[in-house]
């Protein structure tokens, strides 16, 4: 979950309510979602925030979201644009691996040392979540006064332009910021730290991006801008500009400053972007070879929601006066209609939110509006009375067990990426082994550290071992945990299980270790144990074994690998065994 440092003053001036102490502040924030984690030295707030609300990176659009909390502000929002003066040229040769760019003129920001902190902020969480460290998106803000544009070529009715293109990486050179030295693209990757942190964007592509003006090059996406350009507290007019690998997250992340950038008082002026001839978009119905957009995209989206729905969800009893309220209050645009004899909700999405994708996404928000804590727990409407599942029964008793033979219990995420759950394993998703299947992969995610489901649970303990090599040994760790993989006999086309998976790192761990305390798990639930010698890669060739429990194979045991252990950075042998949970059924 992001951090996100708030100074409490600033938002009472923001919001324009000076009588509330940090204690309500608190719990206001709270009321949103916003955990409180803190404070800084300065005093300012740590808030934990939600990874879908990526427009509460910064204390403005906290502020905004306050705002609306407390009735002061109501439904969309949309800042007035004023006509288009810039343009950004894309010429054909920018890099395929980041063939997409964005931007927008703000002037008349008044940046004093608060408002460039948040911006910075601001810029900073933006290419950590949405941007994916800036793999997927990245953010360049530029002093316009230092910027000379020519005469724009296109169509377009911008009177100055930048060229978006792609340089030789020992080609022209810039001098880029904390750097009194003129580099190459390729210099900065080797010599810059900064450069040294992001080479690997773009040390593989033939021609680095890269942006000019009329003087010349001003900005290296993704890695680094320029001194020339540089943004201080005396800047008044800024030009924002973001490349990516998709049209539609750079956009986003345009709008979430722009809207930042308003509430300090800033006027947005649209910015052309001309694309040559190929696609923009990927989808089908939406590809325009060579077109000129209008930048930034302000266009508000809708979602269509039932009254009976949002009733059903809540558990509570609403007049539609009241559900338009409630959105309104959170943000949104409602109007109510007839749809086949209900009364259904046109909802307008203003342009910062990314993470309304679904009818059930504003569910939660007329919710949250109307108040999470005012509704009232009752029984449901049926005859029988909930009980615990019979796999959770055997779930908790397995875990009991686990605890009384010395292991310490966990609970990891069920998420991961590739790396983690086949590769520092030294395993391949075709081997024909346990963890070795076509796994559940995320088509759109947030982060790279989590890109599929876990299609075993082996990975995540060595990941917390990883983590733990600070800390006194033994160590001995167990889960039962979710793992998921492909399998098209299945209705939803993801076969799922509950995975006990167990680690003893020591320094006279053994195979014989492992074996004792699965031995003394199946004799716990009456289940015939054999372990039949197999191999496996990640565990040491002989020193592994399949789990059979009542003639059925289940799992795996054995010592873990050398090298899944360097990779790990653990310096002393590690047991493992993992197995089906329904093997003891």
């Amino acid at each position: 979950m992001p951090v996100v440092d708030v100074d409490p003053d600033e938002l009472r001036d923001l919001t324009g309510h000076s009588e509330k102490d940090d204690d309500e502040l608190k719990t206001d924030l709270f009321n949103l979602g916003l955990e409180f984690e803190g404070e800084t030295e300065d005093g300012e707030f740590q808030l934990e925030f939600a990874p879908d609300r990526l427009d509460r990176l910064s204390v403005e659009g906290v502020a905004r979201s306050l705002r609306y909390h407390y009735g002061d502000d109501r439904g969309v929002y949309v800042p007035s644009t004023n006509d288009p003066e810039w343009t950004i040229e894309v010429d054909e040769d920018v890099p395929e691996g980041r063939p997409f760019v964005t931007g927008a003129v703000v002037r008349g920001v008044n940046l004093d040392d608060d408002a460039l902190d948040s911006l910075i902020q601001l810029q900073e969480k933006l290419h950590a979540t949405m941007g994916r460290k800036r793999a997927k998106g990245a953010i360049g803000i530029h002093d316009l006064t230092m910027l000379k544009g020519e005469a724009a070529t296109g169509d377009g009715h911008g009177s100055k332009s930048i060229r978006y293109t792609g340089v030789d990486p020992h080609g022209d050179r810039f001098v880029p910021l904390d750097s009194d030295e003129a580099m190459t693209p390729g210099d900065v990757l080797d010599k810059h730290p900064t450069g040294e942190t992001y080479a690997d964007l773009v040390r593989d592509l033939d021609r680095y991006p890269a942006i000019y003006d009329d003087i010349g090059l001003f900005s290296f996406p993704p890695v680094i801008n320029g001194t020339r350009t540089e943004v201080s507290t005396d800047s008044r007019d800024l030009f924002i500009e973001m490349t990516g690998t998709d049209q539609w997250t750079i956009d986003h992340m345009c709008n979430i400053v722009c809207y930042a950038l308003d509430a300090r008082g800033a006027t947005v002026e649209r910015v052309q972007v001309e694309y040559p001839e190929r696609d923009i978009y990927a989808d089908s119905d939406r590809t325009a070879p060579g077109v000129t957009l209008d930048r930034p995209d302000f266009s508000v989206s809708s979602k269509t929601v039932t009254h009976d729905r949002i009733e059903t969800l809540l558990g509570i009893d609403l007049d539609p006066e009241e559900v338009v309220d409630c959105a309104e209050r959170a943000g949104l645009d409602a109007t109510a209609t007839e749809v086949d004899g209900d009364t259904a909700y046109e909802v307008g999405i203003p342009p910062y939110r990314v993470d309304v994708l679904h009818p059930l996404d504003v569910i939660d928000d007329v919710g949250r509006a109307y108040g999470f804590n005012r509704l009232e727990p009752r029984y449901p409407d049926v005859a029988t009375v909930g009980g615990r599942h019979e796999r959770s029964l055997l779930e908790d008793a397995a875990r009991d067990t686990l605890v009384g033979l010395g292991f310490e219990d966990l609970l990891n995420f069920h998420m991961i990426n590739a790396e983690e759950n086949f590769e520092r394993m030294r395993l391949a998703p075709d081997d024909d082994v346990l963890g070795a299947t076509d796994p559940v992969t995320i088509r759109e995610p947030y982060s790279e550290d989590y890109t599929m489901l876990r299609t075993w649970a082996l990975p995540s303990l060595l990941m917390v071992l990883e983590n733990n090599t600070h800390r006194a040994y033994p160590q001995d760790l167990a889960e039962i945990g979710f793992a998921a993989e492909v399998d098209e006999s299945e209705n939803t086309k993801v076969a799922e299980r509950r995975s006990v998976a167990a680690v003893l790192a020591r320094h006279d761990a053994s195979y014989e270790d492992a074996k004792a305390r699965l031995q003394s798990i199946a004799r716990a639930f009456g289940a015939d144990l054999e372990t039949p010698r197999t191999d496996h890669p990640s565990f040491i060739p002989g020193r592994a074994a399949k789990v059979v429990l009542d003639g059925d194979s289940v799992g795996v045991i054995g010592e873990l690998h050398p090298e899944v252990l360097v990779e790990h950075d653990l310096e002393l042998p590690v047991a493992a065994f993992e197995f089906d949970l329904a093997g003891l059924e």
